[in-house]
């Protein structure tokens, strides 16, 4: 089987989707959840499919996602070939830059595959990564 490469790795990370609409939001400091039970895309060396649900929540500022933009949005991932770390990473990336929230979190549950099952969790802002306990 051939190794996994740069290309495999950018896949999808930059492919043009639906666009994000919005709407004003009305009131402050509230949660909103939604979830995707039936996300899809395809691995970008295999091209198999890959089976998930997403689940996003944040707290908006000025603007909400628009659910029919999303759902248009997160259909779009279906013929994508992108590893599903990848698209959760973007999804938050996407949707901080639609609605510029006060945070979100996207989480990607995903089915299990050889036996393994995968919970990918992005969130905004993002934590500060711990640095090397020897480095100085």
């Amino acid at each position: 089987m051939k190794a996994y490469t740069a290309d495999h790795a950018h896949s999808g990370i930059h492919t043009k989707l639906p666009k994000l609409d919005t709407w004003p939001n009305q009131f402050p400091a509230y949660v909103i959840t939604t979830r995707f039970p039936e996300y899809t895309s395809v691995c970008p060396k295999t091209g198999l499919p890959d089976y998930g649900a997403i689940t996003i929540q944040y707290m908006p500022r000025k603007a909400c996602l628009e659910l029919k933009a999303l759902k248009l949005y997160l259909l779009a991932y279906r013929n994508l070939g992108i590893f599903y770390e990848n698209a959760v990473n973007r999804m938050l990336r996407d949707i901080v830059a639609a609605i510029h929230p006060e945070w979100c979190v996207v989480r990607g549950e995903f089915t299990p595959r050889g036996g393994l099952s995968t919970t990918v969790l992005a969130r905004w802002p993002r934590l500060a990564p711990r640095r090397e306990r020897n480095s100085r």
